[in-house]
């Protein structure tokens, strides 16, 4: 059967931005409500913290940021580069009368379609691999600080700033989480994750 009409084949990973950060995602989702500075009274030893807002806004999220971007971006051109051929040959194939030659040309031509679907979804899987190992080592060099803003403010239990539907937002150690890991670490540098080809699932046996 001849591709007639051959869809844009996309990667698509996102990372924290600043603004996903502070709306919910960006991930295509309804945007979530800032929580409500309704004021009141600071609870003594209660904490706040966004995560979200660390990996956002922080030198070093930032720069793992742009360069997921550059990997996603270099994954896509290595797609399209073989999406367009078979673009091609599928509307120069279409409409052409049946023969034996034209039906091995659409089998093949849906082959090769079959198999740049599964090498675009692999790029999918090795390009968030990458920002699941970068988004790590940016946490693993942010606890530290946590941990050292936690105990200059008193506190004795950290909640995620996301939960708080309002309140007194006094104790909210995000910012300057952020500001003493711009101190420490401005950004990290790293490569595409390289995962193992998925085999075809097996067919199931034919019914005796």
């Amino acid at each position: 059967m001849i591709v007639r009409s051959v869809a844009a084949i996309s990667l698509v990973i996102a990372i924290a931005s600043p603004a996903s950060a502070q709306n919910g995602g960006g991930n295509g989702s309804p945007a979530q409500a800032e929580p409500q500075r309704l004021g009141g009274p600071a609870v003594p030893g209660v904490c706040l913290l966004s995560r979200e807002a660390i990996f956002a806004n922080a030198a070093v999220g930032k720069a793992a940021s742009t360069r997921l971007q550059e990997l996603t971006r270099a994954a896509q051109t290595e797609v399209d580069a073989q999406r367009t051929p078979i673009e091609t040959e599928a509307r120069a194939l279409d409409g052409q009368a049946d023969s034996a030659e034209i039906r091995q040309r659409r089998t093949q031509l849906a082959q090769r379609w079959q198999a740049l679907q599964q090498q675009a979804a692999h790029d999918s899987r090795e390009i968030a691999a990458t920002r699941a190992k970068a988004l790590e080592r940016i946490a693993s060099e942010a606890q530290p600080v946590i941990a050292e803003v936690y105990g200059k403010k008193r506190c004795g239990l950290l909640f995620d700033r996301s939960s708080a539907l309002g309140g007194n937002f006094v104790n909210d150690l995000t910012p300057e989480v952020v500001r003493r890991l711009d101190m420490k670490i401005q950004t990290i540098t790293f490569e595409r994750e390289r995962l193992p080809e998925q085999q075809p699932a097996a067919a199931p046996p034919a019914q005796r």
